[in-house]
């Protein structure tokens, strides 16, 4: 049995422990600290997170039908391998979705509603200057699920939200180890300035880019 990483201790309300354990097991995943391969038991994370082990083996077996783990019988669930051909697909769904549906909000966003979403930029830029990956990843979700909401179509944000769900950022730790994170970082803060400028043109260069640099992220 792989040695299982150090993850929050979860408190609230027993509903929400699934959902919870789950969003923590995804920025485990994307953080690198669950890696392909691996073998995690649902009876080790649960001890990790103090709760008992049914809702984190549920929290494992939602993981399992979006793809991130694969069962492995007497075991537990083994980290799936996401290849660069996969990398790529996802990329290009998201370029295609993202980048025309954020180049339109340039035109009909509510200025007030984007200036909501710079306290988020922000803890992005925090998080990456921290090395805090979880915390980066955290918030890097709210703030694109959040841009993308504001167009007004919600299945449009939950195809995205499965996508990032899917696509693992592996080259994160050596990106924050050599100080690359912060230039993606500063990237959400460039587009919110560009949005309430009203310049589409330089939103879909800053979206194009900042996908060109998640996907360099992911080769790492």
């Amino acid at each position: 049995m792989a040695d299982e990483p150090a993850l929050p201790t979860l408190g609230g309300a027993r509903p929400s422990y699934r959902e919870r354990v789950a969003d923590a097991l995804r920025a485990a995943l994307v953080a690198g600290e669950l890696r392909p391969g691996q073998v995690h038991s649902a009876p080790t994370l649960a001890a990790r997170f103090g709760v008992s082990a049914t809702p984190v083996r549920e929290a494992l077996l939602d993981l399992v039908k979006e793809g991130l783990l694969e069962p492995v019988p007497n075991k537990g669930f083994r980290v799936t391998e996401v290849t660069g051909r996969q990398l790529d697909e996802y990329t290009q769904i998201r370029a295609l979705i993202e980048i025309p549906t954020t180049v339109g909000l340039a035109a009909s966003a509510d200025p007030a509603a984007l200036e909501a979403l710079r306290p988020v930029a922000l803890e992005i830029v925090t998080a990456a200057a921290a090395g805090d990956l979880i915390g980066y990843i955290e918030a890097d979700r709210r703030f694109h699920l959040g841009l993308l909401a504001l167009a007004g179509n919600q299945y449009l944000v939950e195809v995205v939200g499965d996508l990032r769900k899917r696509s693992r950022l592996y080259g994160l730790n050596a990106l924050v180890e050599h100080g690359l994170l912060d230039s993606s970082a500063e990237e959400h803060l460039e587009l919110l300035d560009a949005l309430l400028l009203r310049d589409a043109q330089l939103v879909q260069s800053i979206m194009t880019r900042h996908l060109v640099h998640v996907r360099g992220i992911w080769a790492e």
